[in-house]
């Protein structure tokens, strides 16, 4: 038995997430904690809420709560859909925790003693009427590249060019209007990650098994113009961490808070500390420390390909210059974007399925399912209505809803609610178990290799095996004239829903447990052995017939759904 820690990215606070963002990281990565626990591993799966920053405050201030209630409030309603699409956290922890502050604040003393924190003078726009220097998402203008008139501070979200607050045409304040702005010299806390650029290049040339999209945007991050760059770890706002040496307030640093992308992954950690205080496990240390017993685990991160750099450079500098023995990831699993209809996912537009409508939708073995198989590993993706529901429609009600659907229901009316006795396996049956146990075996390759797509791809040719049985083998005719064999056809069939069961768990959890409940059985054992697979319900081992696990998507849903998430086509966020 191994032990594997798996984080996911942790998604920001200020609003309920896509299914893009669903499938960028948290879907996979419950994918493979969920199969892991199968096979036997010790799991520690994490994530969070990221509460700090710019965006929170923006999106309180905009529902009118104060930013602590709002973000509150909002971890409750990540955590409850996170629930319903069945993610199988360990702990479901919130960046703005007590375990967290006192992290952060004890990693930035660190680095300081090391040599590796700076402090240096920079300037920064100024709100006269808010009395505070501002954020560059909390300055707006006019775009001098292309004319947009919202343009933020650090970017235009139109011609998507990176820019400073100064270059804005008419910049106000977000956060009162006012166009008094100032630019005035402010102190702040930088991290010498330039210091680390050569052991960053090494550990990340070490990686030799890293997916090309991990491994080529962090080389791009280390080489593209002057390299890696020391970078602001603190920040002029009201809402974060307090920037704390020890117990006292940072000389210099009175009023400020570290930036949101130097407190963020150290969640990941002080998620493990929250997973412990809460009483659902012990020892966190044992899974983050190298000396406490670390070094056994394989530390696996889920996220898209927009987080890559922080993951494989700022994250990893912070860890390797405190020079205590903390664990670094071993594997970085990076996805592409899941694009909307041609689009862009938009929530100021309207535009897409984001998760809490999903669920009103459909139950979320469906979006699981079509998420999963259509994973944008290797490049973008595209959800449209009508792949979603012809693939829905076929894989998930056509073969596998109907095997079951089909098999249960004619043993009920030929033989009874139980497994039939009698036959015996002719070639059919040795075929179908060979071809079931290579299937399988290249189903496991692919899972411990994390290749999703190719996984569901594999699934769905096993679940396609026992539908191409049936109907060469065809036992309702078989049984007018040897019922015998019929049976023995039943039996196998029935059995083959109890493997379908095991292995689609980590895909489509409650069809799964459907099926392991209609089949009446707690064995969820791993048909490594598949001819003994096939016999885990014995003769006489009583069943029910299940309710159609899937129902089909119809054509006029479809068209309803298409027309209510369409929202404007002429630009994205």
């Amino acid at each position: 038995m191994a032990r594997h820690l798996i984080t996911s990215a942790i998604p920001y606070i200020n609003g309920i997430k896509h299914l893009g963002n669903l499938v960028g990281s948290q879907l996979p990565a419950d994918l493979y904690a969920r199969y892991l626990r199968q096979r036997g591993h010790e799991v520690l799966f994490l994530c969070a809420t990221d509460e700090h920053g710019t965006p929170a405050e923006l999106a309180a201030a905009k529902a009118g709560k104060p930013v602590a209630e709002y973000c509150a409030e909002m971890h409750d309603v990540q955590a409850k859909i996170a629930e319903g699409f069945g993610l199988s956290f360990d702990h479901f922890g919130r960046s703005s925790s007590p375990q967290n502050h006192k992290l952060t604040q004890a990693f930035a003393t660190r680095l300081a003693e090391v040599g590796l924190i700076k402090e240096v003078t920079e300037e920064q726009v100024y709100s006269v009427a808010d009395g505070r220097f501002l954020p560059d998402r909390y300055i707006e203008g006019t775009c001098p590249n292309c004319g947009f008139e919202s343009a933020r501070g650090d970017q235009c979200d139109n011609c998507t060019k990176q820019l400073d607050p100064t270059d804005l045409i008419d910049a106000h304040s977000t956060i009162s209007g006012s166009t008094e702005l100032e630019v005035r010299e402010t102190k702040h806390l930088y991290l010498r990650q330039s210091e680390l650029k050569d052991d960053l290049a090494a550990w990340i040339e070490s990686k030799k098994d890293w997916p090309i999209l991990t491994t080529s945007i962090a080389k791009k991050w280390l080489t593209d113009g002057d390299g890696l760059q020391d970078r602001g770890i603190t920040r002029d706002l009201d809402w974060g961490i307090p920037v704390m040496k020890g117990d006292d307030v940072w000389p210099g640093m009175e009023g400020k808070v570290f930036y949101v992308w130097f407190d963020a992954p150290i969640e990941y950690i002080a998620c493990a500390q929250e997973w412990e205080d809460a009483g659902k496990g012990t020892d966190w240390a044992r899974w983050w420390r190298t000396d406490k017993g670390a070094d056994d685990v394989t530390y696996t991160q889920f996220m898209g390909k927009d987080n890559v750099p922080f993951h494989t450079l700022s994250f990893p500098a912070t860890i390797m210059g405190t020079q205590e023995p903390w664990k670094l990831v071993d594997y970085i699993k990076s996805f592409n974007y899941l694009n909307y209809d041609g689009g862009q996912f938009s929530t100021s537009r309207g535009r897409g399925v984001f998760m809490d409508q999903a669920l009103e939708l459909l139950p979320s073995d469906y979006w699981r399912w079509w998420l999963l198989s259509h994973a944008p590993e290797s490049s973008d993706a595209e959800f449209t209505w009508e792949n979603f529901q012809t693939d829905a429609n076929k894989d998930l009600a056509d073969v596998l809803g109907n095997f079951v659907s089909r098999i249960t229901k004619f043993c009920r009316s030929k033989f009874s609610e139980a497994v039939p006795a009698g036959g015996a396996y002719g070639p059919a049956e040795e075929q179908l178990i060979a071809d079931l146990t290579t299937r399988i075996r290249a189903y496991e390759g692919h899972m411990d290799a994390m290749e999703v797509r190719k996984s569901a791809a594999e699934l769905r040719a096993i679940w396609v095996l026992g539908n191409e049985y049936l109907q060469a083998n065809a036992p309702w005719t078989t049984f007018k004239t040897d019922p015998e064999t019929a049976a023995m056809q039943v039996r196998l069939a029935l059995n083959l829903i109890r493997i379908y069961a095991v292995l689609s768990a980590a895909f489509i959890p409650d069809a799964s447990k459907s099926m392991i409940d209609a089949m009446q059985t707690n064995d969820d054992t791993w048909p490594t052995d598949v001819a003994a697979a096939l016999n885990a319900l014995p003769a006489g081992h009583a069943f029910t017939v299940p309710e159609n696990l899937f129902r089909k998507i119809t054509d006029e849903e479809r068209e309803e759904w298409a027309a209510r998430f369409a929202g404007t086509r002429d630009a994205g966020e």
